[in-house]
């Protein structure tokens, strides 16, 4: 996915109130909208250089959205609205093996009147649903985690996944890791032990991990590389 025009550098101020970023763009400090409502665990350090993106609404206050932080000299993506576009690029572009050559594509399914998946995709009459999670924490060099905090919500989700399943429906999630340099990834289940053992549930039920590493510049951000979980 490319950016819709080239993103501003700066120096991260601090956030607060979750939805907003205060940084320092040459002399000038701005405000920007943080798109990720998450903990950001380990990005938001001062003086960390940040990404933003100028918007020209005029019905919108804040003039900039935060877009890709710097962390340990690795680039992040942030924007978690982003996470969706990127996957779906991918499955248009077959840049993911095992989910190639799709016959059709839906975004944002209904599978209940309680839960909407990211995909369903149909190939060969055989419809499988797609959960995506954005992945942003790395607290090892080259191994990236999920959750970066408790995810009820996610939870919820795997469970979902394996009634699917039951239904005839394959069943897929994919950690969308939008971190430089990364090899590897696990559950942070230190973090949300309930959300591994849930996991290990859905992994034994048939729900299908997969875990890709994104290449990320100041023009664009796309996968590029499929990583290795490495839970027992």
């Amino acid at each position: 996915m490319e950016f819709t025009k080239s993103l501003i550098k700066g120096k991260l101020i601090k956030r607060y109130k979750r939805f907003f970023v205060d940084v320092k763009i040459n002399k000038e400090v701005v405000t920007a909208h943080c798109p990720n409502t998450g903990s950001m665990k380990g990005l938001i350090d001062q003086g960390n250089e940040v990404y933003l993106l100028k918007n020209d609404n005029p019905k919108r206050k804040l003039k900039y959205g935060l877009e890709l932080i710097k962390a340990n000299n690795n680039l992040v993506g942030v924007n978690t609205h982003m996470a969706n576009k990127i996957v779906e690029h991918g499955l248009n572009a077959n840049l993911i093996n095992e989910l190639k050559n799709n016959d059709s594509i839906q975004s944002e399914v209904f599978y209940n009147k309680e839960t909407r998946f990211d995909f369903l995709i149909e190939k060969k009459k055989q419809k499988s649903f797609i959960e995506v999670k954005n992945v942003t924490l790395f607290r090892e060099k080259k191994t990236a985690e999920f959750p970066d905090a408790i995810t009820t919500r996610g939870s919820k989700h795997l469970l979902t996944l394996i009634d699917a399943i039951k239904k005839g429906y394959k069943s897929y999630l994919i950690f969308l890791v939008q971190i430089q340099n990364m090899e590897n990834f696990k559950i942070a289940k230190d973090i949300d032990e309930e959300y591994y053992k849930n996991y290990l549930i859905a992994k034994k039920a048939g729900v299908n991990f997969l875990a890709y590493r994104c290449s990320l510049s100041s023009k664009e951000i796309r996968i590029e590389k499929k990583l290795k979980i490495i839970n027992e």
